[in-house]
């Protein structure tokens, strides 16, 4: 890993995609500063439509998410993904979830056998119910030290504008995640490290599904006692599906876990909020994905988190209503008097 050049590729100029490229950006200028003698590092982000990769190009600007946000010049963008993944020492993957299967099956061929994978995704693949890092260790057959993710209370808006941030990169083989942490800390956004990808993962899919708990609720016109509750129980939700896994439950009471957590379901700026306060206010799923133009994660991965707890016989309540919210015509009144009707429990039951 040490070399005097070290290129990144950021497959994906959506909002994340976009933002995570810039960071990266200014992580390179903050070294150069700070490092003087370190690798010099070039950054290439991939776009499908070019329409959005020529106005990065020309005006260092994605006017399609952050109209007015000047991006670090040094960031360059291409359509063409083979050309984005050429040579590139790491690949740092920025789709929905549930697309990533076929984009890696057209990608692999271009990448470099000993390239380091990065997921900023955070979902649950439906039909396998497997976590993204599975499904890059599956199509590409790469190994464990040589896969892994970030994950943390990252709304891409927010850190756009180059307030500060946290994360965590989380890699089962603690060197490369070191070496990624150096590679991602820019002047606002701080990074952190673990070893525990299963903890991380687990923490940023459900963290979506149990946003669009509290969205929902907030539509209703419930207060802070009810969405309290909904993250609070939602955290232990979370934290018996990580350690039934394999996590160590600290990690979820962290950035990856809580931290991320409260983000989401505080903020309207969180696409599965957003997506849950509307189906909360009345409107149907077909008029609120039909108005919806970013991938909320948690109405496609809640079917598929569930069938994952189910398969390891773990208690889902707050998943369970989801589901029957997104794909069985379950109102939202119907769910809350599920959820609430529940047997009685103690508090710590499961975990």
């Amino acid at each position: 890993m040490d070399s005097d050049k070290v290129r990144i590729a950021v497959l994906g100029a959506g909002s994340w995609g976009t933002v995570f490229a810039n960071i990266v950006a200014d992580a390179a200028d903050r070294a150069r500063r700070e490092e003087p003698g370190g690798p010099a590092v070039d950054v290439v982000l991939w776009g499908r439509r070019a329409s959005v990769v020529d106005a990065i190009n020309a005006t260092s600007e994605n006017p399609d998410y952050f109209p007015g946000i000047e991006l670090n010049p040094r960031l360059r963008a291409t359509a063409d993904a083979a050309e984005a993944v050429a040579d590139a020492d790491v690949v740092v993957l920025a789709v929905p979830s549930q697309s990533l299967r076929a984009n890696l099956v057209q990608w692999r061929e271009h990448l470099r056998e000993d390239a380091v994978i990065v997921s900023l995704m955070k979902g649950v693949e439906l039909g396998t119910q497997l976590r993204v890092s599975q499904i890059v260790a599956e199509v590409l057959e790469y190994p464990k030290e040589r896969i892994a993710v970030v994950s943390g209370p990252n709304l891409a808006r927010e850190i756009a504008e180059r307030q500060p941030a946290t994360a965590v990169v989380a890699c089962p083989h603690e060197e490369t995640a070191v070496w990624l942490q150096g590679l991602f800390k820019a002047p606002y956004f701080r990074p952190y490290t673990s070893t525990d990808l299963v903890g991380v993962e687990i923490g940023g899919a459900m963290k979506n599904v149990i946003g669009l708990a509290v969205g929902v609720a907030e539509g209703m016109g419930f207060g802070d006692n009810t969405k309290a509750s909904l993250i609070t129980r939602g955290l232990a939700e979370t934290t018996r599906l990580a350690v039934t896994l394999g996590a160590d439950e600290h990690t979820l009471s962290g950035l990856a876990g809580l931290g991320d957590l409260v983000a989401t379901c505080s903020s309207p700026l969180s696409r599965n909020r957003t997506f849950g306060e509307k189906l909360g206010a009345g409107k149907t799923l077909e008029q609120v994905v039909a108005e919806t133009s970013q991938t909320a994660e948690g109405v496609k991965s809640s079917e598929s988190i569930l069938e994952l707890g189910w398969r390891h016989g773990v208690d889902m309540p707050i998943t369970e209503a989801v589901v029957k919210m997104m794909h069985h015509d379950l109102s939202p009144a119907e769910a809350l008097a599920a959820f609430m009707a529940r047997s009685a429990k103690p508090e710590r039951y499961g975990v």
